[in-house]
């Protein structure tokens, strides 16, 4: 496919990204622990829409992974999300878990992309030291040359989290809490066990990850054309980067299998509505906590 066309494609894909933890003009939230009810029309199309990619192409999607994330963000440079700074507003435990006030905080961004989430936490909070990768080298470079990198604040490399130690980065049980913020959804369903297996060695016992990510039936999950889908729940988008839309029964299943605790597990539920664009969109989304037990059992 040309870029032009690509560009065509994902323009509304890139509104549901950019827009997607950010209450626009007139959204409403919700949550709760029911999955988004399907309208018939969705329904039909959902059962209509089953074929699934090849096995060849699911192959090459698997090897070509980082390579079609760095072009992603050759292509969007650090203009496609926007910056999170609604993070310690949905997730209170970001500041919460001090025992004591001004207590430094260690946290893991895992998944950081360029750095819409990082730099925003640590702008907002002078307390914080900061380790974040990204599957993407480019995307990290991006983050290594804003001018609000520091790396008396912040560790920043390049990992697969599916197969590189972070230990090599990072040393065992020394994360406050760590985040996982619309990341797992684009790791194979097979391999997510191991990028949580891997956030687990450095995380202190007792401590959280910080969970949310697109839910089963969101309107991005809808809008994938016949031929995109991988297998359940699983799609490829135009470019190549692939997402997953969870449940919390899948979800809450594949982090206790690793052996952490459930603290929350729920829907958030939205209606966007962005009025420049005449556009009203359903989200949902998964936002949860997970806890490292205090002793192994």
């Amino acid at each position: 496919m040309d870029e032009s066309r690509m560009f065509q494609e994902n323009t509304f894909d890139n509104y549901l990204n950019s827009a997607a933890p950010i209450c626009e003009d007139g959204a409403f939230q919700k949550k709760g622990h029911s999955a988004r009810t399907l309208s018939p029309e969705e329904a039909e199309k959902l059962s209509r829409d089953q074929a699934l990619v090849s096995d060849f192409k699911k192959l090459k999607l698997e090897k070509d992974a980082q390579k079609n994330w760095d072009l992603f963000y050759k292509r969007n440079s650090t203009n496609f999300f926007k910056d999170r700074h609604w993070t310690t507003r949905e997730f209170e435990d970001l500041k919460a878990c001090r025992e004591f006030e001004d207590q430094k905080l260690t946290i893991l961004e895992a998944g950081c992309g360029v750095g819409n989430c990082l730099f925003p936490l640590l702008e907002e909070d002078l307390n914080i030291f900061a380790y974040a990768c990204d599957f993407s080298p480019r995307a990290v470079e991006y983050v290594k040359k804003n001018t609000l990198y520091n790396i008396e604040r912040c560790k920043v490399f390049q990992c697969d989290l599916t197969k590189d130690d972070l230990l090599e980065n990072i040393p065992a049980d020394s994360v406050d809490v760590a985040t996982l913020i619309f990341v797992l959804s684009a790791i194979h369903p097979d391999k997510m066990h191991l990028a949580l297996q891997n956030i687990y060695k450095v995380l202190k016992p007792g401590k959280c990850v910080l969970f949310r990510d697109y839910g089963l039936y969101d309107h991005a999950m809808l809008r994938f054309k016949s031929g995109s889908k991988l297998g359940e729940n699983f799609y490829v988008r135009q470019d190549g980067t692939r997402s997953y839309f969870f449940t919390d029964e899948f979800l809450s299943h594949l982090f206790m299998a690793v052996g952490y605790e459930q603290v929350v597990n729920e829907y958030v539920l939205r209606e966007t509505v962005n009025r420049k664009e005449g556009l009203r969109v359903p989200r949902v989304f998964l936002q949860s906590k997970f806890r490292k037990p205090l002793s192994e059992a």
